[in-house]
């Protein structure tokens, strides 16, 4: 059983790496499962990408597209007819995709299109219900045509049960990116940042920002940025710079003592930061579930969000992207009034083996 993995993105990396060593112990078992990894190109930078390969055990990809840059739909149809003709040269038993890159999306269609080829959805079923987010576009349009579909939480469940996908289709097998991150926490690392101002554990915030919402105009981010700075009571501020992120904070300007701009960091290099920090602002899904897990305070700036289990279980909360849900925010965290909260069901670092152990018995 030949499966293609399929990796485009940065938030890719994570989910796949637990699932490559999961086969590659079901093979050495003398299971008949193999893998042929596809990293597609859609994003690839050093900081962005190779780190993480390097850090996470992830082998070099057995084919690269090469396919960055451009338009959505340029990198769409870039990624979908280099990615046919490797399925031309050598058919896989099964596409594998995880998250919702456009990669995920792109590959999906060509395998699908091409001989019918079975597709499995890692991550499959989460919703924002936003149409806005070329995210969630890429999910709606992978589960449409996923015949396996593989689940992170009850949630998700349904909005595939809702969609009319069979519950003989649908795997609840909890969430690979949890899988990576707690056989890597042991490994995370001390970034240089925290010698070099002085951090001390829970007494700094960690900030991610890159969503064009919060980040394509200057008045809005300008606003954001004071929001929290006013909010943070002079604690140290680190904020590793999405490189969408720093050519507009290079147009807004804002400058303030406590506000640490760096370059991105490694993925061992930011876990430990995050690990560490009194909480986490942030716009983007996937911190929310490694805060959930770490029992670290997450304040989401987004209307919405498709893991809706880290506001309803975990640490995080969605504070929309109004300024002025910020100031309260910080008045609760700082008061030391943060929920606790808890892990969700199966995100127990098990979930690659779930998927492997399902692969083979379809």
């Amino acid at each position: 059983m030949l499966i293609d993995i399929i990796a485009g993105a940065r938030p890719n990396f994570m989910k796949i790496a637990p699932i490559i060593s999961a086969i590659k112990q079901a093979a050495a078992a003398g299971k008949n499962i193999s893998y042929r990894l596809i990293h597609t190109g859609q994003h690839y930078d050093k900081k962005m990408s190779g780190d993480f390969f390097e850090q996470l055990g992830i082998p070099e990809p057995d084919i690269n597209l090469e396919a960055g840059g451009g338009t959505q739909a340029e990198q769409t149809g870039a990624i979908m007819v280099r990615y046919e003709k490797v399925l031309l040269e050598k058919r896989p038993d099964m596409v594998l995709v995880v998250g919702d890159v456009t990669s995920t999306m792109a590959c999906s269609i060509a395998a699908k299109k091409l001989n019918n080829i079975p597709v499995a959805h890692v991550e499959a079923g989460i919703r924002s219900g936003d149409l806005t987010m070329p995210e969630e576009i890429n999910r709606m349009v992978t589960d449409a045509i996923t015949d396996y579909f593989f689940t992170t939480s009850e949630t998700a469940n349904d909005n595939l049960r809702k969609a009319g996908t069979p519950d003989s289709r649908i795997f609840f097998v909890g969430n690979t990116m949890i899988d990576t991150l707690l056989t890597q926490m042991p490994n995370f690392k001390k970034p240089a940042i925290w010698d070099s101002i002085g951090l001390q554990p829970k007494e700094y915030i960690v900030m991610t920002l890159h969503r064009p919402a919060n980040v394509d105009e200057e008045d809005g981010l300008r606003k954001l940025m004071k929001a929290i700075v006013d909010s943070s009571d002079g604690l140290p501020l680190v904020f590793p710079v999405h490189p969408r992120t720093a050519k507009m904070l290079q147009s807004v300007g804002i400058d303030a003592p406590n506000l640490h701009m760096i370059d991105p960091l490694g993925y061992l290099e930011f876990n430990y930061l995050v690990q560490h920090a009194k909480a986490v602002v942030t716009d983007s899904g996937g911190i929310t579930e490694e805060t959930t897990v770490m029992g670290v305070p997450c304040m989401t700036l987004r209307n919405n969000t498709e893991r809706p289990e880290t506001c309803t279980i975990g640490t995080n909360e969605l504070l929309g992207t109004n300024p002025t849900a910020i100031p309260p925010a910080f008045k609760k965290l700082l008061k030391g009034e943060w929920k606790k909260g808890n892990i969700p069901e199966l995100w127990d670092g098990k979930t690659a083996h779930r998927i492997v152990d399902t692969l083979l018995n379809i």
